[in-house]
Parts: structure tokens; sequence; C-alpha cells
């Protein structure tokens, strides 16, 4: 019922500017059907617009001009309405207006754009959970975080029959994330994964050969590099990373761990995989470098911090996610030209292997919508080959499709993307979300404290672990 929506929408956006009171939320709230969760959520929520009114799409000359008709889009459903919520309102809103557009155009199906919170938590638990949750239909389709398959499981249709009609080419490893209980939850739209970005300039000015494919010769070669750039740069270190006790520290250490052969925190049984000796030599490995080749203060940093210190110039290497590369090589960046990407290295010994956390969203349809066939075909539209081009040249979003790497636009767009295309077919590595399914905050929340008192020595690696693995146990018992 669209009208709920509205009604949902019109509550959040009373509550964030402070017209109603806690009470009338909570009043509002349970006439909607919500749960007292989300009701909660509504009302605490301060600051954050959780949906954009919705909007008419209106396609550019110039935006979405890349965006082409795929051969095998249905016209037999003409006059079917559809609701899409895609991404929050920011530099990518004119082409997904577009995009909205051209197969509103194309297909005959009349499709509403809603743009989503910024933020992904409340993404999740105001915009999707609480409507979701009602068996409500006002959502026919929507973008979704990677780690939430799991979570989103119960409320979508199986999309194995829509891969295929694109012709199943998307990466495996998303695939399986994706795969819950044997029905496809979302199909894999754009994505990302952990890199190793390196200073090109700075490895042949001391000698070193290549980038380093292990977690040693990444010790020594930043070792090296930080001894002799420190002569003039006093603040150069040799490696940065995020190591805050927040989600990315999850994605760091789950690397650090898998690369070793740790195992991957939960396994696809339930089975908790993290004390282990593997495992803790991993993250004793990397305390190793908290003060020596890394700054003291890289435990206080995410995102944003690792690539400040890169992009001044101050670092052989860090670890980021693609989204550094572009800004990287704007015409003002100090390190324009000078470096690249790879995998990020393994471990040694039995198991040892490379492991780039992957990130990225996917494409669901609800199994609450009225028009099933034009949800899916709208999802088909958006993850297809043809899109994945567009998205790749007009707005930098990774494609989830192996030959879109090997598209002389694309990759004269984005000539890096030649780097990537390996990461994907074989060194991305998927967070324990899908078997975790709803508790999979709970579960990534006490690994990264873990982790975290691990590399500023509130704890050793025996005590945090040993914690953290009953913790995590306890919580997977709830889930049965």
């Amino acid at each position: 019922m669209r009208d709920k929506f509205n009604a949902i929408n019109q509550l959040v956006n009373d509550s964030l500017n402070g017209s109603v009171s806690r009470r009338e939320v909570m009043k509002r709230g349970a006439l909607l059907g919500l749960s007292a969760s989300a009701i909660g959520a509504i009302g605490t929520i301060n600051g954050r617009r959780a949906f954009a009114q919705d909007a008419t799409p209106a396609s550019s000359t110039e935006v979405g001009r890349w965006i082409t008709k795929p051969a095998n889009l249905r016209t037999d459903l003409t006059g079917q309405k559809i609701t899409v919520v895609l991404g929050a309102s920011g530099t990518g809103t004119n082409f997904t207006k577009a995009l909205v557009s051209k197969f509103q155009e194309w297909t005959g199906i009349q499709t509403t754009l809603v743009e989503g919170p910024e933020s992904a938590t409340d993404r999740l638990t105001i915009a999707y959970l609480p409507v979701l949750s009602a068996g409500d239909s006002s959502i026919d389709a929507m973008m979704i975080d990677v780690i939430w398959p799991g979570i989103m499981a119960q409320h979508a249709l199986d999309l194995t029959q829509v891969a295929k009609d694109n012709g199943g080419q998307y990466f495996d490893r998303i695939v399986q994330n994706n795969t819950v209980d044997g029905k496809l939850v979302g199909v894999p739209w754009y994505t990302d994964a952990g890199l190793l970005y390196y200073r090109k300039d700075l490895l042949a000015k001391y000698n070193v050969a290549n980038p380093p494919t292990t977690w040693k010769e990444l010790e020594d070669a930043a070792k090296t590099i930080m001894d002799g750039e420190k002569a003039t740069l006093s603040d150069f270190y040799g490696f940065v990373f995020q190591a805050a006790a927040y989600e990315g520290l999850t994605c760091d250490a789950i690397e650090w761990q898998i690369s070793q052969g740790g195992g991957n925190v939960v396994e696809t049984d339930g089975t908790v995989s993290l004390n282990n000796d593997a495992a803790k030599a991993a993250f004793t490995r990397a305390k190793g470098w908290i003060g020596s080749i890394a700054p003291a203060g890289v435990v206080n940093y995410k995102e944003e911090d690792s690539r400040g210190v890169w992009q001044a110039g101050n670092a052989a290497f860090m670890r980021n996610w693609p989204y550094a590369y572009s800004l990287g090589q704007a015409a003002d960046s100090p390190i324009k030209d000078k470096f690249d990407v790879t995998l990020l290295p393994q471990g040694e010994g039995e198991g040892a292997q490379h492991a780039d956390c992957l990130g990225g969203w996917q494409m669901m349809a609800s199994k609450y919508s009225k028009n099933p066939d034009a949800a899916t075909e709208f999802v088909k539209f958006a993850t297809s080959k043809e899109v994945q081009k567009a998205q790749a040249i007009e707005m930098s979003e990774l494609p989830t499709i192996a030959s879109v790497y090997d598209d002389p636009d694309v990759l004269a767009a984005n000539p890096y993307y030649a780097s990537l295309k390996p990461i994907f077919q074989g060194g991305a590595v998927p967070r324990p979300s899908t078997v975790t399914g709803e508790y999979y905050n709970d579960v990534s929340t006490a690994y990264f404290t873990a982790v975290n008192q691990i590399l500023t020595g509130g704890q050793s690696a025996d005590d945090a672990i040993g914690q953290a693995e009953s913790d995590i146990k306890d919580i997977m018992s709830q889930k049965g």
C-alpha cells in the first residue's frame, strides 16, 4: 500500500524536523503497524533524512547518455506500476533518474523513484524492515548492501532466473554471498573490495622489484621505503589502513585472518572459526605494525584518515577501497600518476591465500510486490551488462560482470579497472553476513572490538579472541 509508505515517510520527516513529540511518534508508528525497534529508531534519529519525496525521473541529454537498451527487455508489462528505492540524494542522483526514466520509456512500466537514506543502518532499520516486516507492498525493488542477504532473504523473490536472463556472468563470490538456502536474494549490481595501494615511484626509487604478494614482503618493503623517506619527511610511514573499532576493522581483520588460513570467523555451516593459531598469528602480526611501519594513531583510523595520509604523499602502502583511486588521480593530488593497486598480500603456510573483503550493492525484488514481473524486470535492467557499462563510465561504479572490465570504453574512462578484475575473480572474500543473518551486526561488533583490543594492547590475542569466540557462540546460539 503506497499510502502506508508515504505515511511512514511523513512520520520520519516530522520526527526529523521536530514537529511531533516522541509520544506522537509512538502513537502514529503503532497505528502504522511498525515494530517497537523501528518506532524507537524513528524517535531518536537526529539530522538524518530517511526518505526523499517521490521524484519524477527525468532524463538528461548528458547524464545517462551511455545507457543503452538491453535486447531482452519485456514490453508486455505496459501500465504496471512499481516503486524502487535506490541511492541517497547526491552526485549520483541525476544518473539514477536517467536510469529510471529510460526503463520507463522502454518498458512502459510506470516507475516511481525514491531516494533511500545515506546511512546504511537507517536504510535497513527504518526504510526497509518496517515496511517489509509488515508484508507491505509499498516497495517493489530496492538496492541492498552486500552484508544483508541473510537478513532480507525472507522478504525477497528468488532472482536466480533474472541472473540467468542476463547471461549469468556475475562474479561467483558475490553470487555465493547473495544466495541463501538456494535462493538468489539479490542480483549483483556494483561491487567493491579491499585493495593494496602502492607507490610505483618509491618502489623504483628503493629498488623494490614488484609490489608485495605476502605480508612479509610488505613489511620489508614498507620498512625500507619508510627508513629512506623519513630522512626528509618525518611524518612518512610505510603502511596505513583502518584499525578503529568499527565495521571497517572487521573488513581489514577478515582479510588478515583469511589470508593466513585462519577461517572466516563463522563458517557457512555456522561453526565459529576464530580461536585458532593462524588467526591469532595474523592479529599479532598486525599489532606489530602499530608504531613501526604504521603510525600509532592508526588504531583510530577509518577510510578517510588513511586516505588523507596516503594522498598527502606520506605513506608507501595503503589498504583501502577502490573509491580512493580516482581521488588520488585528481589534478591537484600530490601522488597523481605515482601509484597503482593490486591484490592484498597473503600470509604464509597452509591455507594462505589472497583475501580482499567484498563490499558493494545488490538489487532485490520484494515478494510482497503486487507487480512482481515488473519488479524483477527492473532488477534485470538495472543489473544488465548495458547498465553496468554505463555506470562504470559515468559513475566509476565497479561492475559485477567480468566482461565489462574488458570493454574498451570502460577502460578508456577507468584504466585502473584492468588491475581489479583478478581481484573479484579470485581474491575477494565475503564477510560472514549470510550465515549470521540478522545477528551479523552483533557478531561483527564482538569481532572488531576484540581485534581493536589486540591492536591497542588492551588485551592479549589469547584473551581477546577467547572472549570474542565465547561471545559469538552465544550470539549464534540465539539463531538456532
